[in-house]
């Protein structure tokens, strides 16, 4: 009886494991083109894969991101990226192609319905922005900043590193700091905590008991 019912429960557990699985690769199929952005840089098609998985988590700033440093319109990412099944990855995309050529978010989105089956690649050297040129690099630098606006971590490549040759070392150099100003306070309490800090001129000092007292007395 044990075994039957070890049985019947593998086999839920199993039927389970593909209904799930099915459902993943349904939701992979959901967006309109499918997923295939064909930028022609190994590093632009990666994060644009993760801004699928950001945009479609959180939304608003996503959304709030291309609207306010893109121009685009909001009305358009959100049918977008709701009834038109846009992924996030080609929405953006789209509306930073068109920010920087100086044409319209709309403009961009027609021709890529329109080509879509010729890659993002393609589709930006048409339009002008062909790989290595200072607009190819300007639609790469801009990942990021949205990202560090979203507090996202992200991985730079070579080329990015030289822009960005600091990032992500700032916070850690101001933690580092910070742990040094600590440090610095409490080991300065024989000198400096009941002396010329402590007790001395912020505490006591300018009530009377400082320069007399306990202040510099005891320094």
């Amino acid at each position: 009886m044990n075994h039957a019912k070890k049985g019947i429960a593998m086999k839920s557990i199993v039927l389970a494991l593909v209904l799930a699985s099915a459902g993943g690769a349904a939701h992979a199929q959901d967006f309109r083109f499918g997923w295939n952005p064909r930028s022609g840089d190994v590093w632009v098609d990666t994060q644009l894969n993760d801004m699928n998985r950001y945009g479609s988590r959180y939304r608003d700033p996503f959304v709030d991101e291309l609207v306010r440093y893109h121009g685009a319109p909001r009305d358009l990412v959100v049918d977008l990226l709701g009834p038109r099944r846009w992924a996030p990855g080609d929405v953006w995309m789209a509306c930073s192609i068109a920010s920087i050529i100086g044409r319209p978010c709309r403009y961009v989105v027609d021709t890529y319905e329109r080509d879509h089956g010729q890659g993002w690649g393609n589709i930006a050297k048409q339009m002008g922005i062909k790989p290595g040129s200072p607009e190819f690099h300007r639609l790469k630098n801009g990942f990021v900043p949205a990202y560090d606006r979203w507090g996202r971590p992200i991985t730079l490549d070579a080329d990015l590193q030289k822009v960005y040759p600091n990032h992500g070392k700032s916070k850690a150099s101001k933690s580092h700091a910070d742990n040094g100003h600590g440090n610095g306070n409490s080991q300065g309490k024989g000198n400096s905590g009941k002396g010329n800090s402590g007790k001395g001129n912020s505490g006591k000092g300018n009530s009377g008991k400082g320069n007399s007292g306990k202040g510099h007395g005891k320094h």
